[in-house]
Protein backbone atom coordinates (compact mmCIF):
# COMPACT_ATOMS: atom_id res chain seq x y z
CA UNK A 1 0.00 0.00 0.00
CA UNK A 2 1.41 3.38 -0.70
CA UNK A 3 1.65 5.53 1.92
CA UNK A 4 1.77 9.04 2.55
CA UNK A 5 4.70 10.67 5.32
CA UNK A 6 2.31 13.01 7.15
CA UNK A 7 4.18 15.18 9.76
CA UNK A 8 2.40 16.64 12.75
CA UNK A 9 2.18 20.65 12.89
CA UNK A 10 4.62 21.87 15.53
CA UNK A 11 5.98 18.11 16.83
CA UNK A 12 8.26 20.69 18.44
CA UNK A 13 5.45 20.33 21.33
CA UNK A 14 5.46 23.89 22.70
CA UNK A 15 2.55 22.49 23.40
CA UNK A 16 0.97 23.99 20.44
CA UNK A 17 1.73 20.57 19.21
CA UNK A 18 0.36 19.60 16.13
CA UNK A 19 -1.73 18.00 13.85
CA UNK A 20 -3.70 18.85 11.21
CA UNK A 21 -7.20 18.06 10.13
CA UNK A 22 -10.96 19.08 9.14
CA UNK A 23 -13.95 17.14 7.17
CA UNK A 24 -17.30 16.59 7.66
CA UNK A 25 -19.45 13.19 7.08
CA UNK A 26 -22.38 13.21 4.55
CA UNK A 27 -25.77 13.49 5.99
CA UNK A 28 -24.71 14.43 9.48
CA UNK A 29 -26.78 18.25 10.45
CA UNK A 30 -24.37 21.19 11.61
CA UNK A 31 -21.01 20.61 10.40
CA UNK A 32 -20.15 24.17 10.82
CA UNK A 33 -20.71 25.11 7.24
CA UNK A 34 -17.24 25.90 5.17
CA UNK A 35 -16.24 28.25 8.11
CA UNK A 36 -17.03 26.84 11.21
CA UNK A 37 -15.22 24.68 13.72
CA UNK A 38 -14.35 21.41 12.19
CA UNK A 39 -16.31 18.74 15.14
CA UNK A 40 -14.21 15.78 16.75
CA UNK A 41 -16.11 12.93 19.07
CA UNK A 42 -14.50 12.21 21.75
CA UNK A 43 -16.62 8.88 23.26
CA UNK A 44 -15.54 7.43 26.55
CA UNK A 45 -16.32 6.49 30.24
CA UNK A 46 -16.71 9.90 32.17
CA UNK A 47 -19.07 8.65 34.12
CA UNK A 48 -19.13 5.11 35.83
CA UNK A 49 -16.57 2.87 37.48
CA UNK A 50 -14.01 3.32 34.72
CA UNK A 51 -14.50 7.37 35.14
CA UNK A 52 -10.96 8.15 35.86
CA UNK A 53 -9.18 6.79 33.17
CA UNK A 54 -12.15 7.57 30.58
CA UNK A 55 -11.70 11.38 32.03
CA UNK A 56 -7.93 11.26 31.13
CA UNK A 57 -8.65 10.16 27.81
CA UNK A 58 -11.36 12.83 27.01
CA UNK A 59 -8.61 15.36 29.04
CA UNK A 60 -6.05 14.40 26.64
CA UNK A 61 -8.19 14.72 23.62
CA UNK A 62 -9.15 18.01 24.89
CA UNK A 63 -5.22 18.58 25.20
CA UNK A 64 -5.27 17.96 21.32
CA UNK A 65 -7.33 19.81 20.32
CA UNK A 66 -6.51 23.08 21.73
CA UNK A 67 -2.54 22.30 20.79
CA UNK A 68 -3.84 22.05 16.99
CA UNK A 69 -5.83 25.33 17.44
CA UNK A 70 -2.90 26.87 19.03
CA UNK A 71 -0.68 26.28 16.14
CA UNK A 72 -3.30 27.94 13.95
CA UNK A 73 -5.98 25.16 12.95
CA UNK A 74 -6.17 23.53 10.19
CA UNK A 75 -3.77 25.17 7.15
CA UNK A 76 -5.15 23.40 4.46
CA UNK A 77 -8.74 24.88 5.22
CA UNK A 78 -8.11 27.78 5.93
CA UNK A 79 -7.08 27.57 9.61
CA UNK A 80 -10.11 26.13 10.61
CA UNK A 81 -10.36 25.66 14.15
CA UNK A 82 -11.24 22.08 15.51
CA UNK A 83 -14.19 21.96 18.05
CA UNK A 84 -14.01 18.40 20.47
CA UNK A 85 -17.72 17.17 21.46
CA UNK A 86 -17.14 14.73 24.22
CA UNK A 87 -20.09 11.56 24.89
CA UNK A 88 -20.22 9.71 27.74
CA UNK A 89 -20.45 5.82 27.11
CA UNK A 90 -21.05 5.01 31.03
CA UNK A 91 -18.96 1.62 30.33
CA UNK A 92 -22.34 0.46 28.66
CA UNK A 93 -22.31 -0.89 24.78
CA UNK A 94 -25.77 0.34 24.34
CA UNK A 95 -25.10 3.80 25.30
CA UNK A 96 -21.29 4.57 23.87
CA UNK A 97 -23.10 3.28 20.29
CA UNK A 98 -26.36 6.29 21.12
CA UNK A 99 -23.75 8.08 21.95
CA UNK A 100 -21.76 7.76 18.56
CA UNK A 101 -25.26 8.08 16.50
CA UNK A 102 -25.61 11.49 18.54
CA UNK A 103 -21.96 12.89 17.59
CA UNK A 104 -22.36 11.92 14.31
CA UNK A 105 -25.39 13.78 14.07
CA UNK A 106 -24.29 16.93 15.68
CA UNK A 107 -21.50 17.10 13.16
CA UNK A 108 -18.32 15.50 14.23
CA UNK A 109 -16.59 14.34 11.17
CA UNK A 110 -14.53 11.48 13.25
CA UNK A 111 -14.56 9.29 16.38
CA UNK A 112 -11.71 8.66 19.09
CA UNK A 113 -12.54 6.38 21.57
CA UNK A 114 -13.83 3.99 23.48
CA UNK A 115 -11.69 2.32 26.48
CA UNK A 116 -13.68 -0.96 26.54
CA UNK A 117 -13.69 -3.33 23.51
CA UNK A 118 -17.09 -4.32 23.73
CA UNK A 119 -18.06 -0.23 23.58
CA UNK A 120 -16.03 0.32 20.81
CA UNK A 121 -17.45 -3.02 18.90
CA UNK A 122 -20.52 -1.24 18.99
CA UNK A 123 -19.28 2.36 17.69
CA UNK A 124 -17.22 0.57 14.94
CA UNK A 125 -20.46 -0.75 13.58
CA UNK A 126 -21.92 3.06 13.75
CA UNK A 127 -19.21 4.70 12.47
CA UNK A 128 -19.38 1.77 9.17
CA UNK A 129 -22.95 2.24 8.70
CA UNK A 130 -22.28 6.29 9.22
CA UNK A 131 -18.87 6.46 6.87
CA UNK A 132 -17.24 8.47 9.45
CA UNK A 133 -13.94 7.32 10.73
CA UNK A 134 -13.13 6.05 14.11
CA UNK A 135 -9.92 5.87 15.88
CA UNK A 136 -10.07 3.49 18.43
CA UNK A 137 -7.48 4.73 21.08
CA UNK A 138 -8.15 1.99 23.64
CA UNK A 139 -9.78 -1.67 23.10
CA UNK A 140 -7.79 -4.69 22.28
CA UNK A 141 -9.88 -7.15 21.06
CA UNK A 142 -8.87 -8.58 17.78
CA UNK A 143 -12.60 -8.70 16.97
CA UNK A 144 -13.35 -5.64 16.42
CA UNK A 145 -11.04 -5.19 13.20
CA UNK A 146 -12.14 -8.84 11.69
CA UNK A 147 -15.54 -7.55 10.45
CA UNK A 148 -14.01 -6.68 7.07
CA UNK A 149 -14.69 -2.56 8.14
CA UNK A 150 -13.17 0.27 6.16
CA UNK A 151 -13.41 3.44 8.19
CA UNK A 152 -12.16 1.71 11.63
CA UNK A 153 -8.74 1.92 12.87
CA UNK A 154 -6.53 1.03 15.80
CA UNK A 155 -3.60 2.52 17.32
CA UNK A 156 -3.17 0.45 20.75
CA UNK A 157 -1.45 -3.16 20.11
CA UNK A 158 -4.37 -6.27 19.56
CA UNK A 159 -4.89 -8.51 22.36
CA UNK A 160 -3.43 -10.98 20.58
CA UNK A 161 -0.36 -8.60 19.79
CA UNK A 162 -0.10 -7.71 23.82
CA UNK A 163 -0.25 -11.60 25.30
CA UNK A 164 2.12 -12.77 22.46
CA UNK A 165 4.92 -10.08 23.64
CA UNK A 166 4.02 -10.56 27.00
CA UNK A 167 5.31 -14.17 27.20
CA UNK A 168 8.03 -13.16 25.19
CA UNK A 169 9.28 -10.55 27.55
CA UNK A 170 8.04 -13.06 30.30
CA UNK A 171 10.75 -15.69 28.73
CA UNK A 172 13.36 -13.08 27.87
CA UNK A 173 13.55 -11.26 31.33
CA UNK A 174 13.40 -14.47 33.59
CA UNK A 175 15.47 -16.48 31.22
CA UNK A 176 18.02 -13.32 31.44
CA UNK A 177 18.03 -14.09 35.29
CA UNK A 178 18.88 -17.48 34.95
CA UNK A 179 15.55 -18.84 36.10
CA UNK A 180 13.25 -19.49 33.53
CA UNK A 181 9.68 -19.14 34.56
CA UNK A 182 7.82 -22.66 33.91
CA UNK A 183 4.86 -22.72 35.89
CA UNK A 184 2.38 -19.74 35.26
CA UNK A 185 -1.14 -19.01 37.26
CA UNK A 186 -3.76 -16.46 34.83
CA UNK A 187 -5.91 -14.26 36.53
CA UNK A 188 -8.14 -12.43 33.87
CA UNK A 189 -10.98 -10.65 33.51
CA UNK A 190 -13.84 -12.42 31.68
CA UNK A 191 -14.73 -10.16 29.00
CA UNK A 192 -13.27 -10.01 25.03
CA UNK A 193 -10.30 -8.07 26.14
CA UNK A 194 -9.37 -10.25 28.90
CA UNK A 195 -10.30 -13.47 27.52
CA UNK A 196 -8.04 -12.78 24.42
CA UNK A 197 -4.98 -11.78 26.09
CA UNK A 198 -5.38 -14.84 28.32
CA UNK A 199 -5.50 -16.81 25.04
CA UNK A 200 -2.69 -15.47 22.95
CA UNK A 201 -0.28 -15.37 26.07
CA UNK A 202 -0.97 -18.98 26.59
CA UNK A 203 -0.33 -20.21 23.36
CA UNK A 204 3.14 -18.35 23.21
CA UNK A 205 4.12 -19.19 26.70
CA UNK A 206 3.57 -22.69 26.10
CA UNK A 207 5.24 -22.94 22.69
CA UNK A 208 7.99 -21.13 25.18
CA UNK A 209 8.11 -24.29 27.24
CA UNK A 210 6.09 -22.86 29.86
CA UNK A 211 3.44 -24.60 31.72
CA UNK A 212 -0.02 -22.54 32.05
CA UNK A 213 -2.50 -23.31 35.07
CA UNK A 214 -4.56 -22.73 37.08
CA UNK A 215 -6.43 -19.87 34.29
CA UNK A 216 -8.81 -17.79 36.62
CA UNK A 217 -11.80 -15.31 35.16
CA UNK A 218 -13.69 -13.04 37.00
CA UNK A 219 -16.96 -10.24 36.58
CA UNK A 220 -14.38 -7.04 36.91
CA UNK A 221 -17.42 -5.01 37.46
CA UNK A 222 -18.82 -6.76 40.39
CA UNK A 223 -16.22 -8.68 42.27
CA UNK A 224 -15.16 -7.13 45.33
CA UNK A 225 -12.58 -9.34 46.59
CA UNK A 226 -10.17 -12.11 45.24
CA UNK A 227 -8.66 -14.17 47.66
CA UNK A 228 -10.45 -16.87 46.86
CA UNK A 229 -9.37 -17.10 43.58
CA UNK A 230 -5.44 -16.44 44.81
CA UNK A 231 -5.59 -19.25 47.33
CA UNK A 232 -6.03 -21.71 44.62
CA UNK A 233 -2.94 -19.96 42.74
CA UNK A 234 -1.14 -20.51 45.59
CA UNK A 235 -2.48 -24.17 45.93
CA UNK A 236 -0.58 -24.71 42.41
CA UNK A 237 2.26 -23.64 42.79
CA UNK A 238 2.81 -20.93 40.23
CA UNK A 239 6.20 -19.48 39.61
CA UNK A 240 4.51 -16.45 37.89
CA UNK A 241 1.01 -14.80 38.32
CA UNK A 242 -0.33 -13.45 35.47
CA UNK A 243 -2.97 -11.00 35.88
CA UNK A 244 -5.43 -9.05 32.73
CA UNK A 245 -7.54 -6.47 34.12
CA UNK A 246 -8.88 -2.87 34.79
CA UNK A 247 -7.71 -0.83 37.71
CA UNK A 248 -9.72 -1.94 40.63
CA UNK A 249 -10.05 -5.49 39.74
CA UNK A 250 -6.29 -4.95 39.64
CA UNK A 251 -5.48 -3.56 42.81
CA UNK A 252 -8.00 -6.07 44.37
CA UNK A 253 -6.29 -8.97 42.90
CA UNK A 254 -2.54 -6.86 44.33
CA UNK A 255 -4.45 -7.16 47.89
CA UNK A 256 -5.20 -11.04 47.46
CA UNK A 257 -1.31 -11.48 47.08
CA UNK A 258 -0.69 -9.74 49.88
CA UNK A 259 -3.41 -11.54 52.00
CA UNK A 260 -2.72 -15.18 50.78
CA UNK A 261 1.37 -15.15 50.14
CA UNK A 262 1.79 -17.33 47.49
CA UNK A 263 5.28 -17.51 46.81
CA UNK A 264 5.76 -15.77 43.61
CA UNK A 265 8.87 -15.10 41.54
CA UNK A 266 6.90 -12.23 39.85
CA UNK A 267 3.11 -10.67 39.52
CA UNK A 268 3.25 -10.04 35.69
CA UNK A 269 0.67 -7.77 34.48
CA UNK A 270 -0.19 -8.43 30.49
CA UNK A 271 -1.82 -5.51 29.64
CA UNK A 272 -3.07 -4.86 32.79
CA UNK A 273 -4.72 -1.30 33.89
CA UNK A 274 -3.19 -0.33 37.17
CA UNK A 275 0.63 -2.53 37.20
CA UNK A 276 2.11 0.60 35.50
CA UNK A 277 -0.15 3.74 36.42
CA UNK A 278 1.64 5.63 39.22
CA UNK A 279 -1.56 5.56 41.20
CA UNK A 280 -0.93 2.08 41.50
CA UNK A 281 2.35 2.52 44.00
CA UNK A 282 0.76 5.19 45.45
CA UNK A 283 -1.91 3.02 46.86
CA UNK A 284 0.11 -0.29 47.78
CA UNK A 285 2.64 1.37 48.86
CA UNK A 286 5.58 -1.09 49.47
CA UNK A 287 3.48 -3.92 48.29
CA UNK A 288 3.66 -3.03 45.02
CA UNK A 289 7.19 -3.20 44.79
CA UNK A 290 8.50 -5.09 41.66
CA UNK A 291 5.12 -5.79 39.60
CA UNK A 292 6.00 -5.89 35.92
CA UNK A 293 2.92 -5.10 33.69
CA UNK A 294 4.05 -6.09 29.84
CA UNK A 295 1.52 -3.17 27.62
CA UNK A 296 1.11 -0.08 25.22
CA UNK A 297 2.63 2.88 27.07
CA UNK A 298 3.42 6.29 26.67
CA UNK A 299 7.46 6.99 25.50
CA UNK A 300 8.74 8.50 28.21
CA UNK A 301 12.12 8.29 26.99
CA UNK A 302 10.89 11.05 24.25
CA UNK A 303 11.37 14.60 24.79
CA UNK A 304 7.88 15.60 23.50
CA UNK A 305 6.20 12.96 25.51
CA UNK A 306 7.39 14.16 28.34
CA UNK A 307 6.07 18.20 27.70
CA UNK A 308 2.86 16.84 27.31
CA UNK A 309 2.94 15.21 30.18
CA UNK A 310 4.00 18.34 32.40
CA UNK A 311 1.30 20.02 30.62
CA UNK A 312 -1.35 17.71 31.68
CA UNK A 313 -0.15 18.26 35.24
CA UNK A 314 0.12 21.26 35.86
CA UNK A 315 -3.54 21.59 33.79
CA UNK A 316 -5.44 18.58 35.40
CA UNK A 317 -3.34 18.19 38.89
CA UNK A 318 -2.59 14.87 38.31
CA UNK A 319 -0.22 12.39 36.74
CA UNK A 320 -1.00 11.48 32.93
CA UNK A 321 -1.98 8.13 31.89
CA UNK A 322 -1.29 6.34 28.78
CA UNK A 323 -5.00 6.28 27.80
CA UNK A 324 -4.85 9.70 27.85
CA UNK A 325 -1.90 9.59 25.10
CA UNK A 326 -3.59 7.29 22.84
CA UNK A 327 -6.65 9.62 23.08
CA UNK A 328 -3.95 12.93 22.23
CA UNK A 329 -2.24 10.79 19.22
CA UNK A 330 -5.90 9.47 18.14
CA UNK A 331 -7.39 13.32 17.81
CA UNK A 332 -3.62 13.95 15.94
CA UNK A 333 -4.26 10.91 13.66
CA UNK A 334 -7.65 12.19 12.56
CA UNK A 335 -6.90 15.69 12.32
CA UNK A 336 -3.70 15.43 10.19
CA UNK A 337 -5.41 13.15 7.56
CA UNK A 338 -8.19 16.04 7.36
CA UNK A 339 -5.11 17.98 6.61
CA UNK A 340 -3.55 15.78 4.09
CA UNK A 341 -7.21 15.62 2.29
CA UNK A 342 -7.93 19.12 2.48
CA UNK A 343 -11.51 18.72 2.45
CA UNK A 344 -14.14 17.52 4.65
CA UNK A 345 -15.27 14.61 2.94
CA UNK A 346 -14.87 11.44 5.01
CA UNK A 347 -13.99 8.95 2.35
CA UNK A 348 -11.02 11.38 1.30
CA UNK A 349 -10.03 11.42 4.97
CA UNK A 350 -10.96 8.03 5.67
CA UNK A 351 -8.08 6.95 2.40
CA UNK A 352 -5.46 9.88 4.02
CA UNK A 353 -6.04 7.88 7.57
CA UNK A 354 -5.46 4.43 5.73
CA UNK A 355 -2.26 5.82 3.58
CA UNK A 356 -0.38 7.97 6.35
CA UNK A 357 2.41 8.05 8.56
CA UNK A 358 1.47 10.12 11.67
CA UNK A 359 3.88 10.76 14.48
CA UNK A 360 3.10 9.25 18.29
CA UNK A 361 4.44 10.06 21.76
CA UNK A 362 3.98 5.92 22.26
CA UNK A 363 6.41 3.58 22.34
CA UNK A 364 6.70 1.21 19.84
CA UNK A 365 8.49 0.10 16.80
CA UNK A 366 8.04 3.42 14.41
CA UNK A 367 5.10 6.26 13.43
CA UNK A 368 1.52 4.82 13.37
CA UNK A 369 0.48 3.16 10.19
CA UNK A 370 -2.41 1.10 9.77
CA UNK A 371 -2.77 -2.33 7.69
CA UNK A 372 -5.08 -2.96 5.12
CA UNK A 373 -7.47 -4.28 7.92
CA UNK A 374 -6.80 -0.99 10.33
CA UNK A 375 -4.32 -2.31 12.80
CA UNK A 376 -1.59 -0.27 13.40
CA UNK A 377 1.64 -2.17 12.32
CA UNK A 378 3.90 -0.85 14.47
CA UNK A 379 1.93 -0.66 17.45
CA UNK A 380 3.84 -3.05 20.50
CA UNK A 381 3.66 -3.22 24.43
CA UNK A 382 6.89 -3.11 26.17
CA UNK A 383 7.75 -3.72 29.80
CA UNK A 384 7.58 -1.82 32.68
CA UNK A 385 7.90 -2.19 36.50
CA UNK A 386 7.61 -0.80 39.94
CA UNK A 387 11.35 0.10 40.97
CA UNK A 388 11.39 1.92 44.14
CA UNK A 389 7.80 3.02 44.17
CA UNK A 390 7.88 4.76 40.28
CA UNK A 391 6.64 3.06 37.03
CA UNK A 392 9.81 2.51 35.47
CA UNK A 393 10.31 1.25 31.55
CA UNK A 394 12.60 -1.79 31.89
CA UNK A 395 12.45 -4.02 28.45
CA UNK A 396 13.29 -3.90 25.75
CA UNK A 397 16.65 -2.38 25.93
CA UNK A 398 15.74 0.51 23.57
CA UNK A 399 12.92 2.00 26.11
CA UNK A 400 14.51 0.68 29.02
CA UNK A 401 14.85 3.40 32.06
CA UNK A 402 16.08 0.71 34.43
CA UNK A 403 17.24 -3.10 33.96
CA UNK A 404 14.45 -5.19 35.35
CA UNK A 405 14.57 -7.18 38.61
CA UNK A 406 14.09 -10.53 38.51
CA UNK A 407 12.97 -12.46 40.13
CA UNK A 408 10.61 -10.01 41.95
CA UNK A 409 8.86 -11.51 45.02
CA UNK A 410 5.73 -9.80 45.94
CA UNK A 411 6.77 -8.25 49.62
CA UNK A 412 5.14 -10.65 52.35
Amino acid sequence: MRRTSIAVLGCALSLTVAACGGSAPAGTTDSGGDSGPIKIGSLHPISGDLAADGQQMDNGAKLAVEAINQAGGIKALEGRKLQLLSGDTQGEPDIGQSEAERLIQEGAVGLVGTYQSDVSANVSAVAERNEVPFVIDVSSDDAILQQGYKYTFRVQPSSSVMGTEGAKYLQEVSSAAGEPAKKIAILHEYGPFGTAVSKSFTAEAERQGMQIGPVISYDPLSVTDLTTQMTKVKAAGADVLVVTGYYSDSVLAADAVKAVKPQLDAVFGVADGAYDLPQFPEQMGSASEGYYDSNYHSDMTNPETQKLAALYQKRFGEEIRTGAVLAYDSVRVIASSLEAAGDTDPAAVRDAIAQGNFETLIAGNGPISFTDTGENENAVPILMQVQDGKIVQAHPDEFAQAKPLYPAPPAQ
